[in-house]
């Protein structure tokens, strides 16, 4: 069963849960980033976790 959790904070997709799995990342800020993003925002990630502004 399919749960929408959210949208992606960088292009908007929406972001399910999957059987009790998220379909992407829940940011320190409480704020959702899918999979596909991920990869491309790692950088942006890694600051978020330590606080930095970039």
């Amino acid at each position: 069963m399919d749960e929408l959790v959210g949208s992606c904070v960088h292009c908007g997709h929406d972001v399910y849960c999957t059987a009790g799995f998220l379909n992407g990342i829940l940011l320190d800020n409480k704020k959702i980033l899918c999979f596909n993003c991920r990869e491309m925002l790692n950088p942006l990630i890694e600051a978020e976790r330590s606080g930095e502004q970039l």
